[in-house]
This record gives structure tokens, C-alpha cells and sequence, in this order.
């Protein structure tokens, strides 16, 4: 989910960051609609948005941001295809939010994927989310590794939440465009994997 586009002259006219990837994602709005978009431009400062649902000038939105998470930003001018954003960040957030950006290019250029181990796909992927209230969710387990999984699910819980993925438990560590990735908090051994994930 991350891609690569060249600059454009417009890009250096208006002073833009380049939009070195597409990444992909989706915003909420002040009455709770939903709606996908396409992430490029985006540094700490803010983002564009390619979406057919443009809001007007200075609506507070939230956004998910696959491989970034969820970003709080002021809407901004329309442009071809969709609108611009700036980020509403305090310090802290928006030093991690540019360290993010910066591990992204340099895995686009080539740098190692953070799962430490290979992936890949349970033959039931069907499991559960039990949160830290204790509601559970039912789940599609995209792919799973000795150290995570990737799932696809409805509700986006917020980085950093533990919870427990069938038996096994972990921590939110990212998002994805209809789901969020798990780190577990204790590595798997292969025997084991198989067990620790519902069937």
C-alpha cells in the first residue's frame, strides 16, 4: 500500500512536497460519516487528500492513515481531485509523526519491512478481538508471523491498545486500510502458532 508517483512541476511552483507515495486510508468527519481518500503531499505539516468528498474550508476532521494511524487535521483548499489538510499535531506527536514518514521512504527505497518474520496465510482465518472492556469482535486474520498479525476488521482501537487476538496477546502497532496490525506481546514458537489462533 505504498506507491510511488514523480514530481510534477506543479509540485515545485507551489512549494509542495513531492509525492514521493500514495498511501491510503480514510476520514471522519464532524457527523460521523466515513469516507476513503488517498494519501499524497504528506509530510508533518499536512497532506493532500484525492477523494470525491471534499468538506468545506476549516472543518476538523480525524483521519486513519494506513502505516501512520490516526491524525487529527483542519480541511484546506480544494484541489484537482480532492482537497488539501493540515495536521493538528503538538510536539511530541509530530516528531513521531516525521520519524514515521522517514522509516516509510526509506522502506519504499528498499529498506527491510518491520515484521521480522515471515508471514503467511492461516488456513481459517477466522478468529476474534477481545478488548481491554472485555467486548469481542469477530476478525479475518489476514496473514500472521511468530512476532504479529494483520487483521481485518470494523473497529479501530487506538495505537498502543492491548487486546487479545484469539488467545494470543499484543499491542496495535499500525493501521491498514481495513484493519490494523498486532504485536504480540510474547513471540510465538512454530508449534505453538497454530494453536493460538482460533479454528
Amino acid at each position: 500500500m505504498f506507491a510511488s508517483e514523480p514530481t510534477t512541476a506543479d509540485d515545485q511552483q507551489e512549494g509542495r512536497s513531492p509525492p514521493t507515495s500514495i498511501l491510503f486510508g480514510r476520514f471522519m468527519l464532524p457527523d460521523m460519516s466515513e469516507h476513503p481518500c488517498q494519501v499524497t503531499h504528506i509530510d508533518a505539516d499536512g497532506a493532500v487528500f484525492a477523494t470525491s468528498s471534499v468538506p468545506p474550508a476549516d472543518t476538523r476532521l480525524v483521519a486513519y492513515i494506513d502505516e501512520v494511524g490516526r491524525v487529527e487535521a483542519t480541511a484546506g483548499e480544494r484541489v484537482d481531485g480532492g482537497f488539501k489538510v493540515s495536521f493538528v499535531l503538538n510536539a511530541s506527536r509530530r516528531e513521531r509523526l516525521e520519524l514515521r514518514l522517514k522509516w516509510l521512504e526509506e522502506r519504499a527505497d528498499g529498506a527491510t519491512d518491520q515484521r521480522r518474520h515471515a508471514r503467511y496465510e492461516p488456513k481459517d482465518s477466522k478468529s476474534h478481538i477481545t478488548m481491554p472492556d472485555g467486548r469481542v469482535y469477530a476478525c479475518e486474520v489476514i496473514d500472521i508471523s511468530l512476532s504479529g498479525a494483520a487483521v481485518k476488521i470494523e473497529v479501530m482501537p487506538a495505537l498502543g491498545t492491548y487486546l487479545l487476538l484469539g488467545k494470543m496477546r499484543g499491542r496495535v502497532v499500525r493501521y491498514l486500510d481495513s484493519g490494523f496490525a498486532i504485536e504480540f506481546t510474547s513471540q510465538l514458537d512454530r508449534q505453538s502458532l497454530a494453536s493460538e489462533i482460533d479454528r
